[in-house]
């Protein structure tokens, strides 16, 4: 499995990912959860990106792209493929990511586009809270911890990010809609585009993915037989 996630903030990357990732195997890779980890790690890319990141802005390509073309040369993405989720976000990232590729010999199978109306998305995020201990994922409303403000998992306290406050969100949004978007149109324009009703579920949004790759595969299959 080769693909990319595409979607707004909140439309639900990250959970799709995580459920193609338990029953695929497939490793996923996130930019946000490589720079907030380069953050907590006290790193120098780290302290680059965090002014960005609390503002809603996007990180620059150049501190984006080195992650990026990093874990890709790793072997696990190499023999499994990768899920890319949050990158790429501009036209130029989509370029440099087609540059990485053909120097590691691979291709993005295809592209899937998450769609979810704009109020949903700032409900969604407004309300998320995240464990400081193990990154748990709650909302307040939608999946709320059996005891306010504590994890159920490890415990660890329940946090909101500055990225998921009110006003950042609005700017997320706005910062998606004029730098991203684009990328709907040219991923069209190369055949590998798929849009998804990403207010449908979990499982209805795995379904078709997972349906859409048997399509795609299939002429490769006959040819081989």
């Amino acid at each position: 499995m080769r693909i990319i996630l595409l979607g707004a903030p909140g439309s639900g990357k990250g959970t799709v990912a995580r459920v193609l990732v338990e029953r695929t195997g497939t490793p996923h890779i996130s930019t946000g959860d490589m720079l907030r980890a380069a953050q907590a790690a006290k790193t120098s890319l780290g302290a680059s990106a965090r002014e960005y990141m609390e503002s809603g802005r996007l990180v620059p390509d150049d501190i984006v792209i080195g992650l990026i073309r990093n874990r890709l040369g790793q072997s696990d993405c190499l023999s499994k493929g990768y899920i890319l989720d949050g990158f790429p976000r501009t036209l130029s990232q989509a370029a440099e990511l087609g540059v990485v590729l053909a120097d590691l010999e691979s291709d993005v199978q295809a592209v899937f586009d998450l769609q979810v109306n704009r109020q949903l998305l700032i409900k969604r995020l407004s309300g998320r809270r995240i464990c400081k201990s193990c990154d748990a994922i709650y909302h307040v409303v939608n999946m709320p911890p059996k005891k306010e403000g504590i994890c159920d998992i490890c415990g660890g306290e329940l946090y909101q990010r500055a990225d998921d406050q009110p006003a950042t969100v609005e700017n997320r949004l706005d910062v998606y809609e004029v730098q991203t978007k684009p990328l709907i149109e040219y991923y069209r324009n190369m055949g590998l585009l798929y849009p998804v009703e990403g207010d449908k579920g979990v499982q209805a949004v795995f379904e078709m993915i997972i349906h859409t790759l048997d399509n795609i595969r299939k002429p490769a299959r006959d040819q081989a037989q």
